[in-house]
């Protein structure tokens, strides 16, 4: 380990927050290592100051990882922690995903309020979502349901439920856990039904692509199948050209030497899907990725993508 204290770059959230404590403590148990030989530095994004509409029309992604990102090129931080279902497809130059904690439920919750399942929820209920993804299986499943945007943080979306201001809302089951709050869920939606984001569940490290000391500080503590997961479904994401602009859901599970991946596409409005599920080795989890995306925009045709 470098003699300077290791600066682990986050977003501000609890969240965003657990997850660096996390990476930190996997990095104390790997190395034995004191607390204080790392440094949390908080950064605020663009996507934690926009509120006001939907990510789609903000600017996608990218706004959640901008200001981290310029913080690791100038030497600000040394790492940077993300939530992996945030980060573009396409990184700056200079830097790269090297290492991926092992990955939580990938599953949604549905915290209700009308109703405790989301099936049940009385006719014409409002729901808050600021996910195109989960808009559209909402919209898929139930299209008598009214859907308002609902940005913010985990905190932000519990009080405005609280306030009344929905009839229940859809978080990451992962995120939740993290918080020690996976108590709130009144219902766990399987993923047949309620396909995830692409990386949903899994946390991701950042880092500068040619600082091979702090590389080999993080390598003890990635997790390879969740990596091979990660790569299939970003690969996927990448064929799709897939941003906050898009409703995208895909799931890789890695079994031994192979992978099983399931995806899906859908219009914004639900009304129209394609999915496909393909396997094949853990070693050609880009390629499975991209064969997935390609089979799909084939089934699709280029109509359906006129709506995204």
């Amino acid at each position: 380990m470098k003699t300077m204290r290791l600066r682990i770059g986050t977003r501000g959230s609890a969240l965003a927050l657990a997850q660096a404590h996390e990476t930190r403590v996997r990095l104390m148990a790997a190395h034995g290592l004191p607390e204080d030989a790392f440094d949390i530095v908080v950064i605020q994004t663009s996507g934690d100051r926009i509120l006001d509409r939907p990510l789609s029309e903000a600017g996608g992604k990218g706004l959640f990882t901008k200001e981290i990102e310029e913080a690791l090129l100038d030497g600000r931080i040394d790492i940077a922690v993300h939530s992996s279902k945030d980060m573009p497809t396409a990184l700056p130059d200079g830097l790269a995903l090297v290492c991926f904690l092992e990955r939580e439920d990938v599953r949604d919750a549905f915290i209700g309020r009308a109703a405790a399942r989301f099936a049940d929820l009385p006719r014409g209920a409002v729901v808050g979502s600021s996910s195109l993804r989960r808009q559209a299986l909402i919209r898929r499943a139930r299209p008598d349901i009214d859907i308002v945007m609902f940005r913010g943080n985990v905190q932000t979306r519990l009080r405005k439920l609280d306030e009344g201001q929905v009839a229940g809302t859809f978080l990451a089951l992962a995120g939740l856990k993290r918080l020690g709050l996976a108590n709130l869920a009144t219902e766990t939606l399987e993923i047949d039904d309620f396909p995830p984001a692409p990386g949903q569940g899994a946390i991701c490290i950042e880092a500068r692509a040619d600082d091979s000391a702090t590389r080999g500080l993080l390598a003890p503590i990635n997790h390879r199948a969740t990596e091979i997961a990660l790569t299939c479904e970003r690969a996927f994401l990448a064929g799709l050209d897939g941003s906050c602009r898009t409703p995208i859901a895909g799931h890789a599970i890695v079994l031994g030497d192979r992978v099983d991946f399931s995806g899906m596409i859908l219009t914004p409005d639900g009304r129209e899907a394609h999915d496909t599920v393909l396997d094949g080795a853990a070693d050609d989890a880009a390629l499975l990725g991209r064969a997935a995306a390609d089979k799909l925009r084939a089934m699709a045709g280029a109509r359906f993508f006129d709506s995204w």
